[in-house]
């Protein structure tokens, strides 16, 4: 049986193939430039080489079918009969207020996400088109949705309202939802699994850091606190996002210049963060050459983004009283930029965090669990790779089955201490053979 998971954004398509009798993913990919010219799609199936086509795919609908075409193709693909998909798992950003756990997308499904969509104006629509795209061309199995905003359904009124007219949460949903929920549930549950503990006894802080970027405090399992807010541009420095500012500073700006709402709308989200420091940079990567070379402002954005995320971790720290059970950073920036860990780490030594540097410089891998912390760390400092194609995977079977139910009564297969990814546990092996050294970094379940 095979389960496909799409991730759908407002020019792109991501997809996994996943043998769920086997455990294993048998292809992943992401057709680019949905909707726009030049639009392809790369593939790679197991055992085979990366697969890259030019494709015109004008809308969602396209692109699904470009993925089904190319899973299916008898030397590209990696299934021959589409019956074998029993169900579809699909990302969506914003569930509002309306959604605790993952559901079986029907038409009332639908009508909450389209309901919501303002409060997620640059994924929601796609998310939704994808859905109704995938449900074109696969109509006899569910449609599972799987939203970013469930997993924090859990924070207390302290932590998810604002104070400002009560009437505007009450009539406008105005609150705090927090967003790269599944990714945080999957590492709150690795962590535990790493420590040995029961997942419900277990207080950590998460970091997700990527182009988008957000911390979350995990209290005896479930969201506490998170950063995010209404929308994804609260919080952390972020690739074009602004994160934390003064709500009043929008308005200085749009007097000064004659900015319209929407004007300013898109500098907050698309032109600040790091971007908007530097001037030309979102990738870590790239700020880091420049700072190697001396670059002021580049210096400055990687300082301000390592400074917010340090802030966080220290009020975060507050938050549980203290009882922090590991630090956790996961996505892109957390699993492969040394040099921003280092920049949040140091002067952490206080709050019981102490890394060390040489194995904070190992690791740089997607295909195992690192521990980075020193002997003398109160607080372990993990890095986990995360997963939200496997927790949208889980999810889309379990509903099909009638077995799901909200994570708080709902075990997941890599709760487990003993649970293996097939693909990585290969991916290590080729990565241990580069660098021998990469195994004193490994973090073993307890």
């Amino acid at each position: 049986m095979v389960i496909l998971t799409l991730n759908c954004g407002s020019s792109s398509a991501k997809y996994q193939v996943y043998d769920w009798d086997n455990k294993d993913i048998l292809a992943v990919g992401i057709v680019e430039r949905v909707t726009q010219d030049g639009s392809f799609i790369s593939h790679k199936a197991k055992g085979k080489e990366e697969f890259v086509l030019q494709h015109d795919c004008p809308n969602h609908t396209e692109a699904v079918s470009l993925i089904i075409k190319i899973l299916t193709d008898p030397e590209k693909g990696v299934i021959h009969d589409m019956s074998i998909i029993k169900a579809v798992g699909h990302r969506v950003l914003h569930g509002g207020d309306r959604f605790t756990k993952s559901v079986i997308v029907d038409d009332a499904a639908l009508k909450a996400f389209n309901e919501v969509k303002d409060l997620g104006p640059l994924h929601n629509p796609a998310n939704i088109m994808g859905i109704e795209a995938a449900q074109k061309v696969l109509p006899d199995v569910p449609h599972c949705a799987v939203m970013d905003t469930a997993w924090h359904q859990t924070m207390p009124p302290e932590s998810f309202l604002y104070a400002v007219p009560y009437e505007w949460y009450e009539k406008y949903s105005v609150r705090r939802y927090g967003f790269h929920g599944t990714s945080f549930l999957y590492t709150a549950k690795r962590a535990a699994a790493l420590l040995g503990k029961d997942p419900f006894n277990t207080n950590v802080i998460i970091a997700h850091l990527g182009n988008g970027s957000s911390i979350n405090a995990v209290k005896n399992g479930c969201s506490f606190d998170t950063s995010m807010g209404l929308t994804p541009l609260e919080g952390l420095v972020m690739g074009t996002r602004s994160g934390d500012c003064d709500p009043a500073m929008p308005f200085y700006v749009m007097r000064k210049t004659g900015m319209s709402a929407a004007e300013m709308e898109t500098a907050l989200n698309k032109k600040s963060g790091l971007l908007g420091i530097t001037g030309e940079f979102t990738d870590r990567r790239d700020i880091q050459a420049a700072v190697l070379k001396g670059g002021k402002r580049s210096t400055l954005a990687q300082d301000m983004e390592a400074y917010r995320v340090k802030k966080y971790i220290g009020s975060y720290m507050a938050a549980l009283g203290g009882q922090v059970d590991a630090l956790v950073f996961t996505a892109g920036v957390g699993e492969f930029a040394p040099f921003v860990r280092k920049k949040i780490l140091e002067g952490l030594q206080s709050l019981g965090i102490v890394y060390d540097p040489a194995k904070n410089e190992l690791a740089r891998t997607r295909n195992t669990e690192s521990c980075i912390s020193s002997a003398e760390s109160k607080i372990p400092i993990y890095i986990i790779p995360t997963d939200e194609e496997l927790v949208m995977t889980e999810d889309a079977y379990a509903l099909m089955s009638g077995t799901y139910d909200v994570h708080t009564n709902f075990t997941y297969s890599f709760q487990s201490k003993d649970y293996v990814n097939k693909g990585r546990a290969e991916g290590l092996k080729e990565d241990l053979k580069k660098n021998p050294e990469l195994a004193a970094i490994i973090a073993e379940a307890k």
